[in-house]
């Protein structure tokens, strides 16, 4: 998951959590507000009805959105199934309560008879069969009641008001917010993607520029500005300059090393040639001798390979132009052939051409051929495929293989895999970290697969060319 998603998913999270935190906050605070009110209208309605109680005897007089009703209870200390079982005598209810009754369950009445108020929620089931939540307000009174004259009677006063208004404000809110939300959540996912997009643009610019580096370390474009991105770049850019002065600094050692190695070591395998060749030596002085020629060989093959390594600093200069391949490899196995006593095998459309130099995609060749030999192969095929706009080329043997941990580092500088046996067989190290430089300077890569016991394949893809055409004489 890139950056860009990850900064916006976690805008989005944080976005949507605001908007359900903020919904919650005024949903709730909506909630408590709405029955709030309804409670204190029940209180200041409930007073209302205990005088027309105490005037009228009825409760006629309550607005119609009020479901009110009184029960009377000739008796003291009713319980609640007394109640329940008809001891009270319903004698006044409001206009809107019809023919329906207000109840309350056996719980909400020992709690009336008790603590002498309860505020509930209960539903109103009409004559009709519809239900009606209420929200009721009850009440246990010591009140006169107009047209009985034995003064203050027992009476159950319950007042109630429906809460389909309240609930239904609730959900247009909860809809409406919803809907907002959704909205506000798709525009900023839009708007975050779009500010982070236009925030890490310079960055990966930045990468982008820092991608086209070569291997010769580049300074990159400065941006305008003094923000961030211009201060990455500048920090950069100091550091590429003591890369850069690093590098120089290599390429000329390797360079002068090289120079001053070579007259050495040319002396000291011409003065063994002259022992080897024109004076008489005895056996154990001459296989001394041979062993220092075989060193100084080596030594001189290792200060070629830098040698040709120092002249571009790593990174070679190629004249590009149309190569006919089967030709370069059919020189690769005549030249191998003589001396390998294994099979050499070409297998290469004849109208194949590439994007090349003809000497560096020689001295390519040249060096995975010369590597699988010297992995005891006993076969050594050279495979050429036409990709379309690619060409691969692979080497493959049946070589002792490489294991897996050294493939990720067999074109770095001076890595061997086995270095005694290396050693032995006069390998640098350096012929493969050649053979990538040249490849890349083609505009191609290189790869390996390997397994040890099953041998190895050396993979490069080269921009494919158009076959030149014939000149005229």
């Amino acid at each position: 998951m890139t950056l860009r998603t990850r900064i916006t998913l976690l805008t989005l999270a944080l976005l949507a959590f605001s908007l359900l935190l903020i919904g919650g906050s005024v949903y709730g605070s909506l909630q408590f507000t709405l029955y709030e009110n309804l409670r204190r209208e029940l209180a200041e309605t409930s007073l209302s009805a205990q005088q027309l109680i105490r005037e009228r005897g009825d409760l006629s007089g309550l607005p119609l959105t009020i479901y009110g009703q009184a029960l009377w209870v000739p008796f003291p200390n009713p319980t609640a199934g007394d109640i329940l079982q008809g001891a009270a005598i319903p004698f006044a209810q409001s206009l809107a309560l019809g023919n329906a009754s207000l109840t309350l369950s056996e719980r909400g009445l020992q709690e009336v008879l008790r603590s002498g108020g309860v505020y509930t929620q209960t539903i109103l089931i009409r004559p009709d069969g519809s239900h009606v939540p209420l929200r009721v307000r009850a009440e246990r009174l010591e009140t006169e009641i107009a047209g009985i004259p034995q003064g203050k009677q027992l009476v159950i006063l319950l007042i109630g008001k429906s809460t389909e208004n309240i609930e239904s404000t609730l959900a247009d809110f909860a809809r409406t917010y919803t809907a907002t939300a959704v909205l506000v959540l798709i525009f900023g996912g839009l708007l975050a993607f779009r500010l982070v997009r236009q925030t890490l643009e310079p960055l990966e610019w930045v990468a982008r520029k820092a991608e086209q580096v070569s291997d010769k370390p580049e300074r990159l474009p400065e941006p305008e500005g003094r923000d961030e991105v211009a201060s990455l770049v500048r920090s950069l850019n100091r550091m590429l300059a003591r890369l850069e002065s690093a590098w120089e600094t290599q390429g000329r050692f390797l360079a002068d090393a090289s120079h001053e190695l070579r007259t050495p070591v040319t002396a000291i395998l011409g003065h063994i040639s002259y022992l080897l060749r024109r004076t008489p030596v005895s056996e154990q002085q001459r296989e001394s001798l041979e062993i220092i020629k075989r060193e100084a060989e080596r030594m001189q093959k290792l200060v070629g390979d830098l040698l040709e390594l120092s002249k571009t600093g790593g990174s070679w200069k190629v004249q590009l132009g149309a190569v006919h391949l089967p030709t370069v490899l059919n020189e690769i196995v005549e030249e191998y052939s003589k001396s390998f006593e294994g099979q050499l095998s070409l297998e290469a459309p004849e109208s194949l051409w590439v994007l090349g130099d003809p000497e560096r995609l020689h001295q390519v060749f040249a060096n995975l051929v010369s590597n699988a030999i010297k992995a005891r192969a006993s076969q050594v095929r050279l495979v050429a495929l036409d990709l379309a706009e690619r060409v691969v080329v692979r080497v493959e043997d049946n070589g002792e293989g490489i294991p897996k941990e050294h493939l990720p580092h067999l074109f770095e500088r001076f890595y061997r895999v086995d270095k005694a046996r290396d050693r032995e067989r006069g390998g640098s190290g350096l012929g493969l970290a050649i053979v990538r430089s040249i490849v890349e300077a083609h505009g191609g890569t290189v790869w390996v697969e390997s397994e040890p016991g099953q041998g190895s394949v050396f993979s490069l893809s080269l921009k494919k060319a158009q076959a030149p055409h014939p000149q005229l004489v």
